[in-house]
């Protein structure tokens, strides 16, 4: 069956497969959608004219991996956001059978270059390797599940941009799900290093066109989650040419009004996760946390929305929203939608136990696989 259908481009226009087209799917469990997700599927996007990817069922993980972040209607609404996905197949089985591409139509499968290993150990995608419809493309280096779950519960500020890393923090990334016998490079913790060659991948690139309603939302946008989607999409139903524009306040602007150890991902990851949603079309990194004439003037912006969330006062105690307020361009919107980036860290923190023991166990397999190629190799020579 079908999963529900999403446009291909930011805007949402559909883009179907070709006559001759290549259909690509990538599946993943894809629990608390980050950018090193994004990232893999817009690498599948650009190797076939059609992806369909296939998001697994809670039970599904649970089995395999462990506790999900999210609910399989969340993770479904969360990939079905990302501008590079052209449908989604809910429920998508684990292992990867030649079956599962045939049911969708699809020519071959993408994954990134790290390991996918069953509950007994093996190889998700050996079948579909060995028929020769596996393709492979890059992880995204210094972002992984297990990293910012590993940020949540340190609580330090050590992740923000340019703050000097503390001691804890060192531990955590020295670490963090090293087994007795070393450190798998795939759960790792290494550090995101953004490029102006990243962000051109991510960015839409496109113009505001005449007839385009332009839309300013600014935040944090911390750990992109569905709060924040629910957010966007309510938005872009605002106009029937909306142009949207995230402004992203910078790690230490977040951290006076948000407190504790926030944002939990910083500036630089915060932008390509608001990049990769189809709803946003351009980002300003480092906005000022007033919405200012300037700005307004500069982006020619028609209209300034704020969810139901609290606005907490700028520093001389002034209401950030004045000056869209005073032009009245200003509107509250309610996503319907109570999750926050809060709510993730409590889920994350009451299932901590269970999470410490799920990303022990996926380091030490990932290891025994190391082993195992190592001595096949061992073996050749």
């Amino acid at each position: 069956e079908r999963g529900p259908r999403g446009g291909g481009g930011a805007g949402g226009e559909r883009r179907g497969p070709g006559p001759a087209g290549k259909r690509g799917r990538c599946l993943s469990s894809y629990d608390m959608v980050h950018y090193g997700h994004s990232n893999q599927l817009r690498q599948a996007r650009a190797m076939g004219d059609y992806l369909i990817v296939g998001v697994h069922t809670d039970e599904e993980i649970a089995k395999h991996k462990g506790p999900p972040v999210f609910t399989q209607e969340e993770r479904y609404k969360m990939v079905q956001a990302i501008k590079w996905v052209d449908e989604i197949a809910p429920g998508a089985p684990y292992v990867t059978t030649l079956e599962t591409l045939d049911k969708y139509n699809c020519d071959f499968c993408v994954h990134g270059d790290d390991i996918t290993l069953t509950i007994d150990g093996k190889d998700t995608y050996e079948e579909v390797k060995t028929a020769g419809r596996y393709r492979e493309c890059k992880r995204t280096q210094g972002v992984s599940t297990t990293d910012l779950v590993g940020r949540m519960l340190l609580m330090t500020k050590a992740h923000h941009s340019n703050i000097d890393e503390d001691l804890d923090y060192r531990k955590h990334t020295d670490n963090f799900g090293k087994g007795p016998k070393g450190h798998s490079p795939w759960t790792g913790v290494s550090q995101f290093l953004q490029t102006s060659q990243k962000i051109i991948q991510f960015a839409s690139g496109k113009e505001p066109q005449p007839g385009d309603t332009i839309i300013y939302v600014a935040g944090a946008f911390d750990l992109f989650h569905i709060g924040h989607v629910d957010f966007l999409e309510k938005v872009h139903q605002l106009a029937e040419k909306p142009y949207i524009i995230a402004g992203l306040h910078f790690d230490q602007e977040v951290n006076r009004y948000k407190g504790k150890n926030y944002p939990i991902m910083n500036i630089h990851e915060r932008t390509l996760s608001v990049l990769a949603c189809r709803y946003v079309s351009e980002v300003v990194i480092g906005a000022p946390y007033a919405v200012t004439a300037d700005l307004l003037d500069h982006f020619r912006v028609t209209l300034v929305c704020h969810g139901m969330t609290e606005v907490v006062p700028d520093k001389d105690g002034s209401d950030p929203y004045e000056e869209p307020k005073r032009r009245s361009i200003f509107q509250l919107v309610d996503s319907g939608s109570n999750l926050t980036t809060d709510l993730i860290v409590q889920r994350i923190i009451k299932n901590r136990l269970e999470f410490e023991a799920r990303n022990q166990k996926k380091e030490a397999k990932e290891l025994a696989v190391l082993e195992a190629m190592k001595r096949v190799e061992d073996e050749k020579h």
